[in-house]
């Protein structure tokens, strides 16, 4: 499994910059609510698909930005999602309709995205 996100890493980039423009595009054109915390892993998602296009991802100076870049979007991320989890102990918790715009959910995913490019950046290739 780890030899074929290897191998496919640049398009896996590719998706993640596509799916950083998607979600600007539907908040930029107001379909969505305006969240700084969403605005911040959608564009870490993006920058760290850009690196992953880059022919040196590899490279000493790009894991050093996906880091500061992943730990910013994780740190985000996680601060959005702890606050799901906060209301859920409080008896407060309840999924927001339609099921895709929750943020709890959305952080979620959004931690676990930006922890994947990261250790893919960070993963060197075999044929090195």
């Amino acid at each position: 499994m780890l030899d074929t996100l290897l191998k496919y890493r640049r398009w896996i980039g590719a998706a993640a910059i596509l799916l950083c423009i998607w979600a600007w595009s539907v908040d930029l054109l107001g379909w969505t609510y305006v969240c700084p915390f969403c605005r911040v892993q959608r564009t870490v998602i993006g920058l760290l698909g850009l690196l992953m296009l880059f022919p040196v991802y590899g490279h000493w100076f790009a894991r050093y930005v996906s880091a500061i870049l992943g730990a910013f979007g994780i740190v985000v991320a996680s601060t959005q999602h702890f606050g799901g989890w906060r209301r859920l102990s409080a008896g407060e918790f309840k999924l927001q309709a339609p099921i895709y715009y929750d943020s709890f959910l959305l952080s979620g995913v959004a931690l676990c995205i930006i922890v994947a490019l990261v250790l893919l950046i960070w993963t060197p290739s075999r044929q090195r």
